[in-house]
């Protein structure tokens, strides 16, 4: 009973006017960013948040959000139409959606998708109104060798799904970590790592970061691309709506990629991608007509897609409870908490309980925004698609830098900026992910606070890490997380062929 009333507390919040504005030009936009190809959610905060920085963090906040889960939802629509993933979770979309554009069944696919998505994010807001106290509750019981343990379960989760390879996502961690300690150290007062350079003394500003590597270092990576492959946007041809077969075979598939997507984004070590083909290959195997998969079968959008949203929504529960990221988008979802001096984990929901039950109801509201305006505003987003690509890159470029240069009017940083985008750029070139190089910058600090209080309280033991349940067991989880994979390829490379 007491999370019905801080949920209806929370929709007094989410229901303002104002809130309900910026709630809308989230959920647009975040759809409008969802269909341009090349351009994630990501990208979208990452150039809204130097000009945010003054408003109202409820209103912002939301406004992020929105922008999330409208570029869930916008996702589909340019893997539908163009067969361009703007995601890697949108990859199995994709693959069954361009192919019922092909056959004229454009419409029926994006409907299967948005209604999918409507379905599974208010489906998993719900569980997430629900599993969040419960999480907070044994959170709150914490303390800094705990929440040390678990910053480095961040930071290897982080690292290890997020990328190619584990090597290539604990560098990226380390160049974070490394960019995070420059400035003054709050113990000592000794400058770290400023070469000389006074600019440096206050720190790095994670916005900088962020907007270098999100925006700046995408927008050089896809210029890179263009022209290499000729872009060709499917029609929608006859009726936007789905038959009754059609609803007959996508309402099961809806409800198993909810099931499927939600416990892989709340998990520290999920992701979106591993749901979304998990759900594709139990729709082919239960699907009447396995036949259909590959040429456009319904069920391999609508369950996809619905895993798709389920687990974005899921992401929140780590990221709102215990401050953990676990997707490009929530490191930038994070750094835009502390933009407005909030670190979102347990004492979030007791200081400030108003914004996160606000910023929840807010799916809510979102949600039922995003099945009205897809559909009806679908000729717009096709019109988004037609875009000139060089024309679109410079617009970012020149707003991602006045948006830096207007933080602090330093030239300093907007050569940051590039100097960053340029790193952003290497990065993604050579399959290097970017998102850990933000969760090391914001938790790295964190984790460092968080340790020379665990060893002040030991005083000087380390082994208080090991000795505490809590704390050893997240460290042994951490451990097997990186060495199981290693030993698990060296004895599938070790057993004998059959």
């Amino acid at each position: 009973m007491e999370v019905f009333d801080l949920l209806m507390q929370g929709f007094q919040v989410a229901m303002q006017p104002k809130n309900l504005l910026w709630c809308l030009i989230g959920v647009t936009f975040g759809t409008a960013v969802g269909v341009l190809p090349g351009i994630g959610p990501a990208v979208a905060i990452a150039l809204l948040l130097p000009i945010t920085s003054k408003l109202d963090p409820s209103g912002a906040l939301i406004m992020f959000a929105g922008i999330y889960y409208g570029a869930m939802y916008g996702g589909s629509t340019t893997s539908i139409l163009l067969n361009t993933p703007g995601e890697s979770a949108t990859i199995v979309t994709a693959m069954e959606g361009n192919q019922m554009a092909k056959r004229g069944r454009a419409g029926p696919a994006l409907c299967t998708a948005a209604v999918g998505s409507f379905v599974a994010g208010t489906i998993a807001t719900v569980l997430l109104t629900l599993l969040a106290p419960q999480v907070v509750d044994i959170a709150i019981k914490f303390g800094p060798p705990e929440y040390f343990a678990l910053m480095v379960l961040a930071f290897v989760t982080v690292s290890a799904v997020l990328g190619d390879s584990t090597l290539r996502g604990l560098t990226a961690l380390f160049i974070g970590l490394g960019i995070g300690v420059v400035g003054i150290e709050n113990e000592s007062g000794q400058a770290r790592y400023v070469m000389g350079i006074p600019q440096l003394a206050d720190g790095i500003e994670v916005v900088t970061v962020a907007v270098g590597l999100f925006a700046v270092g995408e927008t050089f990576y896809n210029a890179s691309k263009l022209n290499h492959v000729a872009d060709t946007i499917e029609r929608v041809k006859g009726s936007i709506l789905m038959t009754a077969d059609d609803w007959k075979r996508s309402w099961k598939p809806w409800l198993r990629g909810t099931a499927i997507g939600f416990p892989f984004g709340a998990m520290p070590a999920g992701g979106a991608e591993i749901p979304t083909f998990l759900s594709y290959a139990t729709e082919k195997k239960l699907a009447k007509h396995p036949e259909e998969f590959g040429k456009g079968a319904i069920e391999g959008v609508a369950g996809p897609e619905a895993a798709n949203n389920a687990s974005s929504t899921g992401v929140m529960v780590p990221l709102l409870t215990l401050g953990l990221p676990t997707s490009a988008t929530a490191a930038i979802l994070l750094a835009a908490f502390q933009q407005y001096g909030l670190q979102p984990g347990p004492l979030l929901f007791e200081t400030n309980a108003p914004l996160v039950w606000g910023l929840i109801a807010s799916f809510y509201v979102g949600n039922i925004m995003l099945l009205i305006l897809n559909l009806p505003l679908i000729g717009i987003w096709i019109k988004l698609l037609e875009i000139p690509k060089p024309q679109l890159y410079a617009g970012i470029l020149v707003f991602a830098t006045m948006g830096v240069y207007g933080m602090r009017q330093s030239p300093f940083d907007v050569f940051l900026l590039y100097v960053i985008g340029l790193l952003g750029f290497l990065m993604r070139r050579y399959g290097f992910p970017t998102a850990p190089v933000i969760v090391g910058m914001i938790l790295g600090p964190l984790a460092e606070s968080q340790l020379r209080r665990s060893l002040s309280i030991s005083q000087g033991d380390p082994w208080v890490f090991l000795q505490r349940p809590i704390s050893g067991t997240i460290l042994v989880i951490t451990v097997l997380l990186v060495v199981g994979p290693w030993v698990w390829r060296k004895v599938k490379n070790t057993q004998p062929a059959a």
